[in-house]
């Protein structure tokens, strides 16, 4: 099988080459931006057929000059929420999506690729349906506007087309995203550097460290992903998380123990982190005001009848390996 990674230096995107890989897949062809020159870690180790700069894969690869590629799992995008550029997000996520899913379908590949959560936005249901669809964010809706492209061309669709909501996910290998990476990664080096994780304070009715996400492990993440791979029947909208939303005090606890249980230190309660200072709520910050989720949960009942069964870890078991993961590579 011949697979092409998107993104195949991104968080995701190297963490589905490794899995790739784990199952026998050999012959992958990286796609990405190295202008970060520091990501081509995330894919040491990984096994590919060939790597290629995304300005001059995608055109390439709509005039088939790769031959018989069987899939492309589509993980490169413009992920941080907080950019303003509508145009660059525009060209970045909607119509370079766009032009790949035509050259795909042209091809006979089949495509896999990420969407986001950001899509419902403002929304208090999580389920796959354009009523509960509001982005808050110009990155929500380019991601959107892509959905609402595959929905009207899925009942013609001649290969396998899935879209994945995914929820928060975090987990190895994003250290290169900055502060667009996961919060168990910030409250990680937080305690290591500081002795002290910080969280935001009340807001949106929701007491401090109370705003809840869907919190998804990214081998989770890779594990659907490469249940659709095996299941070239199943196509559609899923929503990606584990089903369950938690408190990001629990992301805060989970971080605490599991770094102080590598020092061989007992367990504690919040309410013990919080007295000893080793969890400090901070102001909510302005610039993020009636732009943020305060509540997701991924509506999994779609994924479920879809046939794909995969568990999902909760926080307290992910963040433990996460936790354990980063330790091993200071």
């Amino acid at each position: 099988m011949k697979v092409v990674v998107t993104g195949a230096a991104g968080m995701i995107g190297s963490n589905i080459v490794h899995g790739l890989n784990a199952i026998g897949i050999d012959d992958v062809i990286a796609v990405d931006d190295l202008t970060d020159g520091p990501k081509y870690r995330n894919l040491l180790g990984a096994k590919l057929s060939d790597y290629f700069d995304r300005t001059e894969f995608y055109q390439r690869f709509a005039q088939g000059e790769f031959g018989r590629v069987d899939a492309v799992l589509h993980e490169g995008a413009c992920s941080d929420t907080m950019e303003h550029n509508g145009r660059y997000m525009m060209d970045t996520n909607y119509r370079c999506s766009k032009a790949l899913l035509d050259a795909c379908q042209a091809q006979g590949t089949r495509l896999l690729y990420a969407s986001s959560a950001a899509t419902y936005g403002g929304s208090a249901s999580f389920r796959e349906e354009p009523e509960f669809e509001q982005p808050l964010n110009v990155y929500g809706y380019s991601k959107l506007l892509f959905d609402n492209v595959v929905r009207r061309m899925l009942p013609g669709a001649k290969t396998q087309v899935a879209g994945f909501r995914y929820f928060n996910v975090y987990g190895p290998r994003e250290q290169h995203k900055g502060r667009m990476a996961s919060v168990a990664f910030h409250h990680f080096n937080q305690f290591r550097d500081t002795g002290r994780v910080k969280l935001f304070g009340e807001y949106g009715g929701y007491a401090a460290g109370e705003q809840s996400r869907d919190f998804v492990f990214v081998d989770d993440v890779v594990a659907v992903n490469l249940w659709f791979l095996q299941n070239p029947q199943a196509s559609g909208i899923f929503n990606l998380g584990s089903g369950r939303a938690q408190p990001f005090n629990d992301v805060a606890i989970a971080t605490v123990n599991a770094s102080r249980a590598l020092k061989g230190e007992a367990a504690l309660s919040l309410a013990e982190m919080v007295r000893q200072g080793l969890v400090e709520y901070i102001p909510f910050p302005e610039a993020l005001v009636g732009k943020y989720q305060c509540f997701t949960q991924a509506d999994l009942a779609r994924l479920r009848g879809i046939g794909c069964g995969h568990v999902f870890s909760d926080v307290a078991a992910g963040v433990q390996r996460y936790v354990e993961w980063m330790a091993r590579q200071s």
